[in-house]
């Protein structure tokens, strides 16, 4: 069975992952698959190159801070910057669903932007990661050092967390404690298991 995870910036998806790394369960990361293709020697940094220049760039290393702060600020960069990234992360995500799916297994999607994706058909379920916004806030500024606005325009950039809720299998909250959040994991590993052998 192959499962998609997803949420809105810092909701707490990299807990839930390590988490289910950690059972020893496959999870394809769109992250480090993103991070793997925009390093020295990465697929797409040509292509980033082509289409935003030099200005991006510190020599032969994607400046990431720049590239970030000019998609946030404009939605066309960000669309042309998606446009670039995400049929690669697509075709790699698939690849590893693939060779590790198997009818007595679960295998794991980590996906951001799934539904902005079109990505949800390539699941048989979903199960999405939600925090308040405030949460969110408070996590940017600790974890990246944003200001209020600018974690806003981040969480903004991306669908509401409540049409992603609406339209999951599942919503894990990572509001309270760790434990909490891993129960409720755990609950839903089991549910989907007896579901496979039924």
């Amino acid at each position: 069975m192959k499962i998609g995870l997803t949420g809105s910036i810092a909701c707490g998806k990299s807990t839930v992952s390590s988490y289910l790394r950690g059972l020893g369960f496959v999870v394809a990361d769109a992250d480090a698959i993103s991070h793997e293709l925009t390093s020295p020697g990465g697929a797409a940094l040509p292509l980033l190159r082509a289409h935003f220049g030099e200005g991006v760039f510190s020599g032969n290393e994607l400046d990431r801070k720049k590239l970030a702060s000019l998609v946030f600020s404009d939605s066309e960069q960000r669309k042309a910057l998606n446009a670039i990234l995400h049929p690669l992360i697509i075709a790699r995500i698939q690849d590893q669903l693939e060779a590790n799916d198997a009818p007595a297994t679960l295998v794991f999607g980590d996906v951001p932007l799934l539904y902005e994706c079109g990505m949800d058909a390539m699941f048989d379920k979903i199960w999405v990661v939600s925090a308040p916004r405030s949460t969110q806030i408070a996590r940017l500024h600790e974890r990246d050092g944003l200001t209020a606005q600018e974690a806003a325009e981040r969480i903004d950039a991306q669908m509401p967390l409540c049409e992603k809720e609406r339209r999951a299998d599942a919503v894990i909250s990572t509001d309270g404690p760790v434990e909490q959040t891993r129960r409720q994991v755990r609950s839903l590993i089991d549910a989907a298991i007896q579901r496979r052998q039924e």
